[in-house]
């Protein structure tokens, strides 16, 4: 918001020879704001081809494809949260408790007062199962535009409720064979739909594709967008200004359990299996994805292009340090050590940037403080 404001507010006051400066440096900032993610993916994909053939290989590349995409569709919910100044740690356990929640419907809802059993179709499964995704969501938003709790807090409690209760529904066994369903009943079709492969791409990947315009779509064309930027930047603002500032808060906490609940049907789909660790760390994986791709943790700024470059960044390297044979355990040092790394290189731009404001502000000053004084004189 404040980019777009510095961007127009000179072509208005100032001569054609100081507009082209300013806009190359706008251009700039912008470039390494969300460049530097795909300047760090092209350094992985480089460094790792050249340490294995097995690298770039349509097998390992369709592999990273799909473990992109779920990482992806998490992040693309989280990047909703974080541009509004917030954060959620517990989609990683909604995407576990959505898994079980359908994992419970393919065998059967015993109907109350009655010995009826009842086996639901696929999509009545899939529907309910991401709607469950996106009341916690909704309860999470609540809690924080509502009661002014603080989302570390509120998100951070859900995660622990959501994982409990995905052990509860669970009951310490996996849900495998009754996924398949059964032809008698109705219920049969999960895998073939949601472990299919159109066009030769997984579909996750196809549903990371579809959500990814989607939410582009959202924040560049449409008055959520704008709200929900314009509340990142500076919520008294915003309201002052007419946002719907707690729409906009509970909004977001809905989309990423909207998220999650997908996620959670898709890996299910993909392990082929309900168990109560799914989706463990997938908050904080999202969480990388949206600040390597130049989003800022204090809301406001942030494009899912870097998301999803972001996302792919984690996937291409954690898979090539797989690929290298580099231990599980420096695999987690490198990829945490990337993260500081992302973090810090944001924070030292925007110091920059603000350095820059504050010398350009300076001059400017000093600029109309001669010309008054030239006027006084004449």
């Amino acid at each position: 918001m404040s980019t777009t404001a510095a961007a127009t507010k000179p072509s208005g006051t100032g001569p054609a020879t100081q507009e082209k400066p300013k806009g190359r440096s706008i251009n700039l900032n912008a470039v390494l704001m969300e460049g530097r993610a795909l300047i760090a993916l092209i350094i992985i994909i480089i460094i790792f081809a050249a340490l294995s053939d097995n690298y770039l290989t349509a097998g390992n590349l369709t592999t990273i494809t799909k473990q992109v995409a779920f990482n992806a569709i998490i992040a693309l919910g989280m990047l909703m949260v974080i541009l509004n100044g917030g954060i959620d740690l517990s989609v990683g356990s909604v995407v576990g408790m959505t898994a079980a929640v359908a994992g419970n419907l393919f065998r059967g809802v015993n109907l109350p007062l009655s010995d009826v059993i009842m086996f639901p179709s696929v999509w009545v499964i899939v529907l309910v199962s991401v709607a469950i995704g996106m009341l916690v969501g909704w309860v999470n938003g609540l809690l924080i535009s509502r009661l002014n709790l603080a989302p570390f807090i509120v998100t951070l409690g859900m995660l622990y409720v959501a994982r409990g209760l995905t052990e509860v529904m669970l009951n310490g066994q996996n849900i495998t064979s009754e996924l398949r369903g059964q032809e008698a009943l109705g219920n049969t079709g999960f895998f073939q739909i949601f472990a299919s492969r159109p066009l030769g791409l997984p579909i996750s990947a196809w549903v990371m594709i579809v959500l990814a315009v989607v939410f582009s779509i959202v924040l560049t064309r449409t008055p959520f967008g704008r709200w929900l930027y314009a509340t990142g930047s500076n919520e008294r603002s915003a309201e002052l200004a007419g946002v719907p500032v707690k729409k906009v808060q509970t909004t977001v906490y809905v989309l990423a359990g909207l998220c999650a609940g997908i996620v959670g049907i898709l890996q299910m789909a993909n392990i082929s299996s309900s168990t109560a660790d799914l989706g463990t760390f997938y908050e904080l994986n999202a969480i990388a994805a949206v600040v390597i791709g130049g989003a800022a943790l204090s809301g406001g700024r942030g494009t899912v292009r870097g998301t999803i470059i972001g996302a792919f960044v984690i996937g291409f390297l954690a898979n090539g340090l797989v690929i290298v044979g580099v231990s599980p355990f420096w695999q987690k040092v490198i990829t945490g050590a990337v993260i500081i790394l992302a973090v810090a290189v944001d924070q030292i731009q925007q110091i920059v940037q603000r350095r820059r404001s504050a010398r350009r502000a300076v001059a400017a000053a000093k600029q109309a403080s001669k010309e008054r004084a030239a006027r006084s004189a004449a």
